[in-house]
């Protein structure tokens, strides 16, 4: 039986359909979208822009390390020890600047102890064998540990001459970057006037512009790099990456590595949004990362995750966190929500895989 040019066409446009019916990311797009909907409706305070500010602000934090916690679960491992390196990270950095240290000497510092701290954990992992798990609980406890040595467990609120520097990248958003443009422009200038309306009109913070161009940076990378396909075919079957020469080890170095890096600009930025520096920052951040990253659609056995799951994931954690204060439900509640979550996003999974099981 001959196969026209139609036939072809329609059985690629229902293969196409079919995937995205059945990819997790796309349910949980479409939750988000309900959700945001619901809530809109149901609160007159979810959708002011003030709210959807600090929603963005705050999702934003999780989504950073999200990134970088893909790449650790497209694998197959887990990294436990993100919110102690936030914590670090953003203590070398406040307590340089404390010091008088200027900002770019401050940032490259807390970028290099967060780096040390995720090669500590590949190397473990990949070259002494020891399980993730293991590796990266103990490295929990001693980032924070560091923390609380290198600042006497004392809050710091002063980061010298380049304080302003630092509050502005965390807790600075478009508005002054246009206004910056506007004074620039001359006060009476059409340029000067465009700028003012645009500070006026677009309200982004700036983690919120950073999780957005990194995931692009990363969905790129996962889908089009060689280190990319590396990741996924170590997540796959390591025993058959090793064979077909992928240099695993160094791979799963470079994956610790680099989710260790993102806990660490998302701690720089976190200290500049508080304006302060504790060594509570980052509690628990793990497990709300994690749980973003798994609601997203990656494969906590391995070989399965994308940014924009990532970043999903963490949009609707945040807003399941926002609306619970702004509808009235005790925030105690909030771990029941995304434990249920979770529980649903890893049994479509196996559901899906029980379907495909030569995907």
């Amino acid at each position: 039986m001959d196969i026209t040019l139609q036939d072809t066409i329609d059985r690629q446009q229902h293969g196409a359909a079919g995937r995205l019916m059945a990819s997790q990311t796309f349910w949980v797009f479409l939750a988000a979208i309900i959700a945001f909907a619901y809530l809109s409706v149901a609160t007159s305070s979810f959708d002011t822009s003030q709210n959807l500010f600090n929603v963005a602000r705050n999702c934003a934090f999780v989504g950073i390390i999200g990134l970088g916690m893909t790449a650790v679960i497209i694998t197959g491992g887990i990294d436990l020890s993100v919110g102690s390196v936030l914590c670090l990270a953003g203590m070398v950095a406040g307590m340089m600047m404390s010091w008088d240290y200027p900002i770019w000497v401050a940032i490259p510092c807390a970028l290099g102890a967060a780096l040390a701290c995720g090669f500590i954990n590949g190397f473990l992992i990949a070259y002494v064998h020891m399980p993730p798990f293991v590796v990266t609980l103990a490295m929990m406890s001693f980032a924070r540990s560091v923390a609380m040595v290198l600042s006497g467990n004392q809050m710091v609120y002063q980061f010298g001459v380049d304080h302003a520097k630092m509050v502005a990248i965390g807790g600075g958003s478009t508005r002054g970057w246009f206004n910056a443009l506007a004074a620039s422009s001359g006060p009476d200038s059409t340029l000067s006037a465009v700028f003012t309306w645009l500070g006026q009109s677009i309200f982004i913070p700036n983690p919120a512009i950073l999780l957005v161009l990194f995931a692009l940076v990363f969905g790129f990378v996962f889908r089009w790099t060689r280190w990319g396909r590396h990741i996924f075919a170590i997540g796959g079957n390591e025993h058959a990456a090793t064979l077909t020469g992928v240099p695993v080890r160094r791979i799963k170095v470079s994956v610790y590595m680099l989710s260790a890096l993102m806990a660490g600009i998302a701690g720089i930025l976190q200290v500049g949004w508080l304006g302060t520096i504790t060594t509570g920052m980052g509690t628990g951040m793990e497990l709300v990362v994690i749980a973003a990253v798994v609601i997203g659609g990656a494969n906590l056995a391995g070989g399965g995750g994308t940014a924009f799951g990532a970043v999903v994931g963490a949009v609707l954690i945040e807003m399941i966190r926002n609306s619970l204060t702004l509808l009235g439900i005790n925030p105690f509640w909030q771990g029941v929500f995304v434990g249920s979550f979770i529980i649903t996003a890893v049994a479509f999974d196996r559901i899906r895989a029980s379907r495909n099981p030569e995907s």
